[in-house]
């Protein structure tokens, strides 16, 4: 199948004022600081009074803790109680490394009132287990040890069932948390959640960790005497929270995880470290901590990573914020190991999923969603943001790993669909194959997994308005964890699709963008101190990528990265130089996670990110994406190619019958590809467009008019087929039925569901549907009656019909514009 393409965009040159420029400049003297300007400029941070606050968190006043409003006031004044009464408090975290540092935050910050493992305690959920959130498991838990408060972190906000049971339970709950928020608010002491102030607020893109830390800073003020440890030994915290976290660094955020680096740095300074345990963990992955990046790519995958191959996480907070040497370096041993193990099972999964990714046309996709009985679900959020990006489209994998099921009851199951994962004249396919789940539908069988989005696409919204086939879902914007019954996976990837198509209305989402265009010469030193001022960068703030045109690559070669012990992973790096007519040298770089066949012999154009290797002591490029010059020329030149044929009988559709649709046509030539069946999509057509294309052939439209039939007939036909096969024990291949229905997917999947409400039971065998007739009483509970089911299949059929007579009559000029859009892009 064919792939789509991503869009490269370079952003337009624009001249930045000088007072810009001259700011730049006054900041850092050695630096001419027009890079910096210009992308400053083209972000929007171009009001004099942001730009030295925005350079240098000294210049930034950050905002009061009290600003929250009165939901701070309660919790403080609750904690204040609890010191006051020497209550027992625990910390519900959570196991990824926002929820990590925020727990590690509040142990640190509440240990400077309350005792450590005797008032305070700490609990984090099970990553394999268990899931985000209070659970009621845990809260027995914590009643048993006598607790009577529980402040959460990074979770909460939406728990309220388990916020219901604690106060039954005689426990008291105080959120902080930064996820999506209820309709009303929970029935909690206090809570904080920047979701609660307006968007344009200074705290309000604060992620879990930093939530924790301005409850700590509040309960700092408000405290009679000062604590021993200052409040600045928590900001290395919270700089691994913010940036591991996908959010927003804007505001606060930004001032936070600015003076959290400064700080982290001086943890490989042995008269200056305070935390053993992050020093161990920079020393093991060649990080000196001064660059955000060492967060990105170092700290915050080792954090994430115990939880990702061990489910508990709860020894990271250890690793955070115990003062033994020998422990931590034991800790942080285990944690590099676990990270080790991640890598591994992550090209594992990745690979798998862009096998089943080769087996799609993407041209057709908007959002990816796929599905594998054997992936390890700690690792489906990495891989769904490599393919995220590597793609350009917002990305779902789901796991049915383990066979959860709701209620602990499991019934057996049998796939609904082909498991090649192929789509009969180019249908979508994204679900990889697994159509649906034929089981009892009170117990469904769950798949749970992980979202990430790509082109500022609001994946919340996406995925919100399919609710009613979820089990669960929730997370930010552009990362989201999901689990649903494995029978809904095909209708949410095509809901999904087709939210996002009306979002975009048909334009193009897989892009690549650029900032800026460099040659190779001008890499190095200067460049990246520019582009440094940008740093920490993040959500709404990208990582500066530079465009180097009509360059080329030398000494290409990939190898296996090696562990802190010299063991070799698999993970692979390639490494090259990359030239260009500017420079006689070239310059090094490096491109993760892929084999050196990979990079072209020939000139190409390629878009990287700058960056330094303190390991090495070199600056290098970190490639992102290369396109040859050919290849583009060759998809250009197919735009201007006369290949479209017009071979469509020129009569009325409200008069044609099945036996006039098939006329005697003009027959094409011999060397075409011939499009026989009406398409119901664009998606179809850029299918057939690209295959042309490809193949260098020209495209016959050559499909009769649609045939008019009531969906009533169909409805009673496939009954009718039912009824027979049933009896007779014979079965019904998937392209007999479309042939003999004249329907397409979708259609097919919704009148299943409605033969299953009457009482057939539904199985793919032998590449075959089997119906037999097996009356369940437990279908009886289910939300959707048979009236409903059929009407929806009615439903299906009439928008199908429709989209195929729109089809029919498009004008060729019509198909002939949508052709040279698709191939040029």
């Amino acid at each position: 199948m064919s792939q789509l393409l991503p869009q490269w965009q370079v952003r337009s040159s624009v001249q930045p004022p000088d007072w810009l420029v001259a700011a730049i400049h006054q900041h850092s003297p050695d630096l001419v600081g027009l890079y910096a300007a210009q992308l400053l400029w083209q972000r929007g941070i171009c009001a004099p009074d942001q730009i030295a606050g925005f350079l240098d968190p000294q210049y930034y006043q950050p905002a009061s803790p009290f600003e929250f409003g009165q939901e701070m006031d309660w919790a403080i004044d609750r904690l204040q109680r609890a010191q006051v009464n020497q209550e027992i408090i625990a910390i519900w975290g959570d196991f990824d490394a926002d929820g990590v540092t925020a727990t590690a935050v509040l142990w640190d910050g509440l240990g400077q009132f309350f005792t450590p493992n005797q008032q305070l305690f700490y609990y984090i959920p099970n990553r394999i287990t268990e899931s985000h959130g209070l659970s009621i498991t845990g809260l027995h838990r914590l009643k048993q040890q006598g607790c009577s408060l529980i402040v959460t972190c990074d979770t909460g906000s939406s728990n309220w069932a388990e916020i219901q049971l604690a106060s039954r339970l005689g426990m008291d709950v105080i959120v902080t948390d930064h996820h999506t928020l209820p309709d009303d608010r929970p029935p909690v002491v206090a809570i904080l959640n920047p979701r609660y102030l307006p968007a344009t607020h200074p705290l309000a893109t604060l992620s879990g960790v930093a939530v924790a830390y301005k409850l700590i800073e509040a309960l700092y003020q408000a405290a009679p005497t000062p604590p021993t440890k200052p409040l600045e030994h928590l900001l290395d915290l919270v700089a691994i929270g913010l940036i591991a976290d996908l959010v927003e660094l804007r505001g606060d955020c930004r001032y936070l995880a600015q003076r959290g680096i400064d700080r982290l740095q001086q943890q490989l300074s042995p008269d200056r470290q305070t935390r053993p345990g992050i020093a161990r963990l920079l020393e093991l992955c060649k990080r000196s901590g001064d660059r955000p990046t060492d967060i990105s790519f170092g700290l915050g995958p080792r954090i994430n990573a115990v939880s990702r191959i061990q489910g508990d996480a709860h020894f990271c907070v250890e690793l955070l914020t115990s003062q033994d040497a020998a422990r931590c370096r034991e800790l942080a041993e285990a944690t590099e190991l676990a990270n080790t193990r991640r890598k591994a099972l992550q090209r594992n999964v990745y690979q798998q999923a862009v096998a089943k990714l080769a087996q799609l046309d993407l041209s057709t996709t908007r959002v990816i969603v796929l599905v594998d009985a054997q992936w390890a679900v700690g690792v489906l959020g990495l891989v769904a943001g490599q393919i995220a990006q590597e793609y350009g489209c917002p990305t779902i994998l789901l796991s049915t790993e383990g066979g959860e099921e709701i209620q602990g009851v499991r019934e057996p199951a049998e796939t609904l669909g082909e498991q090649t994962g192929e789509a009969r004249d180019g249908e979508n396919a994204a679900d990889g194959g697994i159509q649906s789940k034929i089981q009892n539908p009170k117990f469904p069988v769950l798949a749970r997994g992980s979202a990430r989005s790509v082109n500022q696409i609001d994946l919340y919204q996406l995925v919100q308005e399919q609710a009613h086939l979820l089990h669960r879902f929730g997370g930010h914007p552009f990362a989201a964890g999901l689990s649903l019954p494995v029978e809904n996976i095909a209708l949410f990837t095509e809901a999904v699709n087709q939210k996002l198509r009306r979002l975009t209305e048909g334009e193009r989402v897989s892009s690549v963008q650029a900032d800026l265009v460099v040659t190779v010469s001008e890499l190095g030193k200067r460049l990246f101190q520019e582009l440094k001022l940008l740093e920490p960068c993040g959500m709404g703030n990208p990582v500066p990528r530079l465009l180097v045109q009509n360059g080329w690559f030398e000494r290409v070669w990939n190898r296996n990265i090696e562990d802190w012990k010299g063991g070799k992973q698999r993970y692979i790096q390639t490494e090259f130089v990359l030239r260009d007519d500017s420079d006689s040298a070239g310059f090094a770089g490096v491109w993760w996670g892929h084999y050196k066949d990979e990079i072209p012999v020939d000139r190409c154009d390629v878009i990287v990110e700058l960056d330094s290797n303190s390991y090495k002591k070199r600056y290098e490029v970190r490639l992102i994406a290369v396109r040859t010059a050919a290849a583009m020329q060759s998809v250009q030149s197919a735009a201007t190619l006369d290949w479209l044929i017009d071979l469509r009988p020129e009569k009325a559709i409200a008069t044609q019958t099945v036996e006039s649709s098939h006329a005697t046509r003009p027959s094409p030539p011999p060397e075409a590809l011939v499009l026989q069946q009406c398409p119901t999509s664009w998606s179809e057509l850029q299918i057939w467009f690209r295959r042309a294309v490809q193949e260098q052939r020209s495209l016959a439209i050559a499909y009769p008019a649609p045939v008019s039939r009531s969906p009533i007939s169909i409805w009673q036909q496939l009954a009718g087929i039912a009824k027979y096969l049933s009896r007779t024990g014979n079965t019904a291949t998937r392209s007999q039925l479309y042939d003999k229905l004249g329907i397409g997917d979708r259609p097919l999947q919704l009148g299943f569901y409605a033969l299953r409400l009457a009482g057939f039971a539904v199985t793919y065998e032998g590449q075959a549907f089997h119906l037999t007739w097996q009356p369940d009483p437990s279908i009886l509970a289910t939300d959707l009656t048979l009236t409903e089911a059929i009407e929806q299949f009615l439903t299906a059929i009439r928008e199908e019909h429709f989209r195929r007579q729109y089809f029919y009559q498009m004008p060729l000029a019509t198909m002939q514009a949508l052709a040279r859009q698709t191939v040029t892009q």
